[in-house]
């Protein structure tokens, strides 16, 4: 057995990755092109852009609030050296106590445009993460499940979460923080060469030490706080998973192995973490050191100059003075050009999932599906599962660095697997109970699904009374649909509101019913809760076979035409089976039920049972025609005798 790495091996690895990561950074810094990789993020910041557009009033107001701020900064410098210079030497108490008031006043106004823009912006943001958050999460719901099958659970939550929260803030970061610091870098800039173009030249001197410095954050900080979100997120992941699977993990007694595990990997976070604070104190040690060097060399140059009469006492305090805030916005402007790079990045991953085609979005002649079940039928329908290549996968999940590539959308035909059904021809009359049965991984799942519309077929047509389920509107669609599978899958609220799912407004007493018919009831009126017992994530708190109950209770609930079981009953014990079971024959009456089962007690009354093998259907008819046809269902039948002594089980075939 293989021991784990140690974290400063790791770590050692992640600093020469790093090192050649921002190597090419540096180089690529000075073109733009390369930045926005040919024009493609101007796209997607155009396609943001029209997302802002319905609140270009708001933005404007908010900018004009900065700007206006920003401006009213620059007076109190410039009326310090009128008081040095003009006011203090003439002794005019009365003008120096009118400038005081005066600039309280501008200050208060300052502080409050400050404010009412902060509070603006946070309104702001927090509308536009809303709008796109809702939007982004009804797209998820709308994907192909290829698509999300694709994509970790971490991966839609990256997305929904902190990426989101990264394109909120590019409307500061993009626009109100470069735009407010390029007016009062000009402003400023202007200011300084009017009080003495000769300590502007030499100020201008130290321009390149801070640009150095800020590209020094950008190109070696960053990388490092990306890669430790990223490492966030893949240990939130294995969490979410560990704890899924406790059982799993405590069965095969691996809670050393995990805990360790945990260890090292946030072991690695913390050493990330120390490097990238190191650097960042390395960078503001700079600063410190920076900002007393510059004052220091304009006092003496300063000095020089107003020994030689070409500058004032005044003109010396205010320029220092406008140097500090023209150090600020500059500083300003290049963090943010680093912050904003990563914005993009989140950016193109939340618009490259708004971007992929919907799940099968509806004709437009598409009308509403009937409201009965006369036939559905299967017309030489071949299918097989789409497939996304690795490489493509990869990058839809590789949501940490801005210079991944990433999955812009899947081609109009996505890859497939191997056909699944080959030529499938079925008719089910209305009200028929069809049971399919055959070997694992014959194609059984597939038909329900299929007739679910989870997928469409590659070629040929599922038809409803005749009708192409394809020209049908979905939603309408599946409001005809009932499913219980072998796999439960419940919800973390209350019994009522799973029972209820499919019915959201359904009374206590239909729930009460359902809850009855699928023999569920007793064991709920025993919790001291009863119906309003929390069940936890995924229905933790309940045995199997409860959850399987409740899982038919909201299929009973939701009254469907179409009924779809899968395993319906595997969960059960054989007493609660066959209670279940005549249940389950009182409500299939009257739709048409599809049925894939171990048991050949739910088998064997089925109107019609259909034989799939590799794809294609191998035999079709009742019990008793199959049982004299002699063919593979009666092989399979005598084959089970043989081996268990109990013709009723079917494990190895209707799986």
């Amino acid at each position: 057995m293989s021991r784990w790495p140690r974290s400063r091996d790791v770590f050692h690895h992640f600093r020469q990755e790093l090192r050649a990561g921002t190597r090419l950074v540096w180089r690529s810094l000075p073109v733009p092109g390369r930045l926005l990789e040919q024009g493609r993020r101007r796209e997607y910041v155009r396609e943001f852009a029209r997302w802002l557009w319905p609140f270009r009033r708001k933005i404007a107001g908010v900018l004009a609030l900065a700007l206006t701020a920003a401006m009213l900064s620059l007076v109190l410098p410039r009326a310090t050296m009128y008081i040095i210079d003009e006011v203090l030497p003439a002794g005019d108490l009365h003008t120096l106590n009118m400038l005081g008031l005066s600039l309280l006043v501008i200050i208060l106004i300052q502080q409050t445009c400050d404010l009412l823009r902060h509070w603006l912006t946070a309104k702001l943001n927090a509308r536009i993460v809303f709008r796109l958050r809702c939007k982004l999460y009804d797209q998820f719901l709308r994907l192909p499940l290829h698509e999300l099958s694709a994509m970790k659970t971490g991966g839609i939550t990256a997305r929904l979460g902190g990426e989101l929260d990264l394109v909120g803030s590019l409307l500061q970061m993009a626009i109100l923080t470069p735009g407010v610091a390029l007016a009062k870098v000009a402003a400023t800039i202007i200011i300084l060469f009017w009080i003495s173009w000769q300590m502007s030249l030499a100020a201008m001197l130290l321009l390149p030490v801070i640009v150095a410095l800020n590209l020094t954050y950008i190109r070696r900080i960053r990388p490092i706080y990306r890669s430790i979100r990223q490492d966030k997120a893949e240990i939130g992941a294995s969490v979410v998973e560990t704890f899924g699977g406790i059982r799993v993990v405590r069965a095969f007694g691996r809670e050393r192995m995990e805990k360790l595990r945990y260890a090292i990997r946030n072991h690695i976070i913390i050493r990330k973490q120390l490097y990238a604070q190191l650097l960042q104190q390395v960078v503001w040690s700079g600063w410190g050191l920076l900002i007393p060097l510059a004052g220091l060399v304009i006092i003496w140059f300063g000095g020089k100059l107003y020994l030689e009469g070409s500058v004032t006492i005044g003109g010396i305090v205010a320029f220092q003075l406008y140097l500090g805030m023209l150090l600020m916005p500059i500083s300003l402007i290049i963090k943010s050009y680093g912050e904003l790079q990563q914005a993009l990045a989140a950016l193109e991953r939340v618009f490259d999932i708004l971007r992929l085609p919907a799940h099968m979005p509806d004709a437009p002649d598409a009308r509403p599906a009937p409201t009965t079940v006369e036939s559905i039928e299967f017309d030489r329908v071949t299918f097989s599962y789409p497939r996304i290549d690795a490489p493509a996968a990869d990058a839809l999940e590789k949501t940490a660095s801005p210079e991944t590539p990433r999955l812009t959308g899947p081609p109009d035909t996505p890859p497939r697997e191997g056909p699944v059904l080959r030529d499938f021809t079925l008719k089910v009359p209305g009200g028929y109970t069809v049971a399919l049965v055959g070997p694992s991984g014959a194609g059984k799942t597939t038909v329900t699904n299929l007739v679910a519309r989870f997928y469409d077929p590659d070629s040929g047509a599922v038809r409803l009374n005749g009708i192409d389920l394809r020209r049908l509107k979905l939603e309408s669609y599946r409001k005809l649909i009932g499913l219980v599978q072998q796999d439960v899958f419940l919800f973390d609220g209350t019994i009522a509101e799973n029972i209820a799912y499919g019915k959201p407004h359904a009374s206590a007493a239909e729930i009460e019913q359902a809850a009855r018919r699928a023999n569920a009831h007793h064991f709920i009126v025993s919790f001291p809760q009863g119906y309003q017992t929390m069940i936890g994530e995924r229905g933790v708190r309940l045995s199997g076979g409860q959850a399987q109950r409740i899982s038919i209770a909201r299929a009973i609930l939701a009254d469907p035409q179409i009924l779809i079981l899968d395993e319906a009953t595997s969960s059960l014990d054989s007493e609660n089976e066959q209670v279940i079971q005549a249940s389950l024959q009182a409500f299939m009456a009257d739709r048409t039920t599809f049925v894939i089962a171990h048991r050949l007690s739910t088998v064997i009354n089925a109107d019609l049972i259909v034989v799939v093998c590799d794809g294609r259907i191998a035999e079709l008819g009742d019990h008793q025609s199959l049982m004299q046809a002699g063919g593979l269902y009666r092989e399979m039948i005598e084959r089970q005798h043989g081996r268990f002594g109990d013709p009723l089980e079917l494990s190895n075939w209707v799986t």
